[in-house]
């Protein structure tokens, strides 16, 4: 009723719900909306002419640049609020579309100075899923591409970029699936020329901008072949910048990128030191069997601080790792090396960011462009090839204007040269002194761990000759000579009781011709010494010679040598092949024996003598054992006794007559009697084997229900624990 009573006035008539005279005209109280490409063209076209105004010495900030609002967002979100100097005079000249070679200190921000021109780059092209890839950025090592592609996550959060992070030990068909629809791509050389040989589609035609990161190492020889290869199949028509500490000038390496007026930025090139003003450098003299126990003793009086230790191989690396856990040091030990799983690497690193103290043994793969926060110092423990990777070393530490302190240990064979190159390149290092009481040997708690366990005392062996291989391959011989190195007192320091013997590619000691060389042999196939081509045979051609004689001796006569006729002879004892008599081969008749003397001496035995005679001596021959899934002896085979005589009497029939000078061949019909009986009784034991395996599986089932019925019944009894799961249920 109330309905009803609304529609009319008071006087009864209709209401007019429609009046026009009274109606008020719509007037919207918020502005148009503009659509989003319309504000993107918008912005382009206003950023576009300020790139050309830029002037670095005016920019305090990075809201100074002409960057886009979504840009600018990102950087602030991740807290990148005033650019560092490299940033300051490199993204400028990036954002004008120049080549670009990029040189600063260890930590100064390169990675920020290539990556927010590559946002703003492809930002103000419109760039989409549909045009495929844009950006090419490559790193010499994993950690590192993983780290940038981190970076990249969180500047560009807000952008609409598509980007993956292409590197080895991943799965390639997952990636081949979306690489095509990847707009940047950050990698390492191997797996970039994998997918460009392998997958299928995959173009770069449309690059706009390629990016070497620690760009010398790429290009070095490490490198050459695969980064040759990747050039090829890039577009001459793109914007190229290399970044690195320790910047390569070669017109060779510049060449083959085909770089066009590229512009060099060096923002410490006129600097006093080439390393961070808050790094303090140090370096030590010990003797190369003394390092792990100085090692030992340094991680022991520093145990609330950020290490990191470089070793010169993955096996060092290894071996240290496990020992020094072993001896438990007393904080976190953490091992990064090339031949480790690339998930645990990931692990490992993702691990040591997150730690407050902690040891990191690692080789040269952590020691370019990775960005671990707080590291207080900085241990090479291997005299680093050259001053470069020294740098990087040490870099680690010290970076975005902390402070940080590093140490090298040099032996009393490497100090002069080494410090001499050091100081060349504007590095300064001072020499401290090592107060050889406080350091604890740990020598003989390493060789009782390694006579107790032989995966660890192999993994000392490995170890060992890797560092002597790597100190052999070493091109300045200068610092780096294997002669200065005591292999018995380094071996026991390492936990090796016995030095292993240690074969190298060229005999040190050239008056002693019994040590042979792995590589020499090798060699020895192609081209010959000249002084072995000059003088008289060595020992081993003679030895060779006289294996061979002796071979062809046996395929002539076709009988075995009688080494009866050999004697000793002691004055030959210290090689490892000795021949104790020389056949000499003569075509003369009076000398070669004739074949009717060779049969007399030589009596053919037959099969059938043979296994006659094993039967008179009742040796049981080809018996067959068997056994059950328990591991239990099952009594079935050749060898046991039949329950049917008949196959018995068969055999020894037939061996009789056998024996009989008359009768000759195989009587078919006894012979298939004897079959036919085999037959059944092998159908029987058969029966019997299925029927005992289906009764041993029916009582193991039988167990099985049992053992569950009882767990049921145990946990019946517990009490029941109302919404403990509520938590988990609500976070899923």
């Amino acid at each position: 009723m109330s309905s009803e009573h609304s529609k009319y006035s008071t006087n009864g008539q209709k209401k007019d719900r429609y009046n026009k005279n009274s109606k008020k005209k719509f007037q919207p109280n918020f502005t148009k909306k503009i659509p989003v490409w319309k504000q993107i063209d918008e912005e382009i076209s206003q950023l576009a002419p300020l790139y050309e105004e830029i002037d670095s010495s005016k920019i305090e900030s990075f809201d100074d640049f002409p960057l886009s609002k979504r840009t600018k967002d990102g950087l602030k979100k991740a807290n990148y609020n005033k650019p560092t100097e490299i940033q300051r005079e490199s993204i400028g000249i990036a954002l004008k579309g120049y080549d670009l070679l990029g040189a600063a200190k260890t930590g100064s921000g390169k990675t920020l100075a290539f990556l927010i021109p590559i946002l703003e780059t492809l930002y103000s092209s419109k760039w989409s899923k549909l045009d495929g890839l844009g950006v090419l950025v490559i790193s010499p090592t994993r950690e590192l591409a993983y780290q940038t592609f981190e970076v990249l996550k969180k500047i560009g959060r807000f952008h609409d970029f598509s980007a993956g992070l292409v590197i080895g030990g991943k799965d390639l068909k997952t990636e081949s699936k979306i690489i095509n629809q990847t707009n940047i791509i950050i990698c390492t050389p191997g797996r970039l020329l994998q997918h460009m040989d392998e997958t299928v589609g995959f173009s770069c035609d449309n690059l706009k901008i390629l990016v070497l990161d620690e760009a010398d190492r790429i290009l070095d020889l490490g490198f050459a072949e695969t980064m040759n290869a990747i050039i090829e199949n890039l577009p001459q028509s793109r914007q190229t910048m290399l970044f690195s500490a320790t910047q390569t000038k070669s017109i060779k390496d510049l060449a083959r990128l085909s770089l066009k007026n590229p512009t060099y930025v060096s923002v410490h090139e006129n600097s006093a030191v080439s390393t961070p003003q808050n790094l303090v450098q140090n370096y030590v003299v010990c003797d190369t069997h003394d390092k792990i126990s100085f090692l030992w003793s340094f991680i022991r009086n520093h145990l609330n601080q950020k290490i990191i230790v470089f070793f010169q191989s993955c096996k060092q690396v290894k071996y240290v790792y496990e020992a020094l856990t072993r001896l438990q040091t007393g904080m976190t030990t953490l091992a990064l090396y090339g031949t480790m799983n690339q998930l645990k690497r990931m692990e490992i690193y993702d691990q040591y960011v997150r730690k407050v103290s902690a040891v990191l043994f690692a080789t040269d793969i952590a020691a370019r462009g990775l960005d671990f926060p707080s590291i207080n110092w900085v241990v090479q423990m291997d005299c680093p090839p050259d001053v470069n990777t020294y740098i990087h070393r040490v870099g680690r530490t010290a970076r975005y204007e902390k402070d940080g302190q590093g140490i090298l240990v040099l032996t009393p064979f490497e100090e002069t040269e080494m410090i001499n190159d050091l100081q060349a390149k504007k590095i300064p290092i001072t020499k401290i002194e090592v107060n050889m009481k406080r350091i604890e040997n740990i020598d003989s708690k390493l060789q009782s761990m390694c006579a107790s366990d032989v995966e660890l005392k192999e993994s000392a062996k490995r170890a060992l000759k890797a560092y002597m291989r790597s100190i052999y391959l070493m091109s300045n011989k200068q610092i780096f000579n294997i002669e200065n190195i005591d292999l018995v007192k380094f071996s026991s320091s390492l936990g090796l009781v016995v030095a292993p013997k240690i074969r190298l590619a060229k005999n040190q000691n050239k008056t002693s011709n019994k040590e042979i060389s792995i590589i020499k042999m090798k060699d020895s196939q192609g081209e010959e010494d000249t002084e072995d081509a000059s003088g008289a045979e060595t020992e081993k051609t003679k030895l060779v010679k006289k294996l061979r004689d002796n071979k062809l001796v046996i395929k002539k006569v076709k009988q075995p040598l009688n080494f009866a006729e050999f004697t000793q002879n002691d004055e030959e004892a210290g090689s490892l092949f000795t021949v104790k008599k020389n056949v000499n081969i003569s075509t003369d008749s009076e000398d070669t024996p004739d074949d009717t003397q060779i049969s007399k001496k030589v009596k053919v035995k037959s099969k059938a003598s043979v296994a006659k005679r094993l039967k008179k001596k009742n040796i049981k021959i080809n018996e067959k054992v068997l056994f059950d899934e328990d591991g239990n002896r099952i009594a079935d085979g050749i060898n046991v006794p039949k329950s049917v005589n008949l196959t018995d009497q068969l055999a020894d029939e037939l061996d009789k007559k056998s024996d009989q000078a008359e009768y000759s061949g195989i009587n078919i019909e006894e012979a298939r009697k004897m079959l036919q009986n085999e037959d059944v009784y092998d159908k029987q034991l058969y029966r019997q084997r299925v029927k005992r395996d289906h009764r041993e599986k029916r009582f193991k089932e039988k167990e099985a229900r049992r053992a569950k019925r009882q767990r049921s019944d145990n946990l019946s009894e517990a009490p029941v624990l109302l919404g403990a799961n509520s938590d988990n249920e609500s976070d899923e």
